[in-house]
């Protein structure tokens, strides 16, 4: 089962301990995938339709709990798809306390965000990438859910995605709060536990590449150096070099891979890092002068 459905799962068997709480959750169910009528004598009915057996089981016990009234479930297989739709039908002047439910309380709001969820809602693999979105039929619906989520100081976005409205957030520590408000606490955990490796493989990698560049770079620099020096010795020879820059040439050609540090320790006479760095610069500076005089005379002081 994919992390989404795992996490269905988990709050489909989660029941509030109040009442008020239940008439939230069942009321975003229905709204988020039923709609409400009156029969010929105005008495409200709603129907419920949804390929999840989990959501008409959750919507069925809710119903029972809340009114204890009859629901009529119809089950329809399509033998094409190997899939099940699942119809639920209730009616009843009780069922208007679910159509005009308002929700005010933050116990309720959790509710509410997580019946809608179980509807309608979807999550990425977080091993893959972040997003969580719950799809609503309208525009009106979507800024309602999107309004109560970020009452939980979030930053839900709406989208519009053909003829639907998708409320949705994409950043992990989003979701995780997301997960805590609908009390989907296991799959919090396990969701915390896959960032936590994402972030220690990033850090990993972010610090694998920046020696990698660090290295590029000093071996770079090391060959320019060898370069240089070489071109010198080939050129006119270290003879009339100061003996500070002939001692730096002659470790760095028997030490091409040595490092600043260790450069100037392998010294006849041993240097300091930003000491070696200046000489090497210096004897650069002497060869890139070479090149453009093509071997004419030159001053080394």
């Amino acid at each position: 089962m994919s992390f989404s459905g795992n996490v269905k799962e988990e709050l489909i068997e989660h029941y509030a301990k109040a009442r008020h709480c239940d008439l939230a959750e069942l009321s975003a169910i229905v709204h988020m995938c039923g709609k409400f009528g009156q029969d010929k004598k105005g008495v409200c009915y709603f129907k419920v339709h949804t390929e999840n057996p989990g959501v008409a089981r959750k919507c069925f016990t809710l119903l029972k709990k809340t009114f204890n009234i009859r629901t009529d479930i119809v089950v329809r297989r399509n033998t094409a798809k190997e899939s099940s739709s699942f119809f639920l039908y209730a009616k009843g002047i009780e069922l208007l306390a679910i159509r005009d439910t308002i929700v005010q309380a933050v116990c309720c709001k959790r509710a509410y965000i997580r019946g809608a969820f179980i509807a309608s809602g979807s999550m990425s693999d977080p091993s893959k990438s972040y997003h969580f979105e719950i799809v609503c039929s309208t525009e009106e619906q979507a800024e309602y859910l999107k309004d109560m989520i970020n009452t939980f100081d979030m930053d839900a976005k709406i989208v519009n995605r053909k003829k639907a409205y998708v409320v949705y957030l994409k950043e992990g520590s989003q979701i995780v709060d997301i997960l805590n408000v609908m009390e989907a606490h296991v799959a919090l955990l396990e969701l915390e536990n896959v960032r936590i490796l994402k972030e220690m493989r990033n850090s990993v990698n972010r610090k694998v590449n920046c020696e990698t560049a660090n290295i590029n770079k000093t071996v770079s620099a090391a060959v320019r150096q060898m370069e240089d020096i070489i071109y010198i010795r080939d050129t006119v020879g270290f003879e009339k070099l100061p003996e500070g820059l002939k001692d730096v040439a002659l470790t760095r050609l028997a030490y091409p891979e040595a490092a600043l540090k260790e450069l100037g320790e392998l010294m006849a006479t041993p240097l300091g890092k930003s000491g070696v760095n200046h000489r090497l610069r210096r004897l650069s500076d002497i060869a890139e002068k070479l090149r453009e005089q093509q071997g004419g005379a030159i001053r080394y002081d």
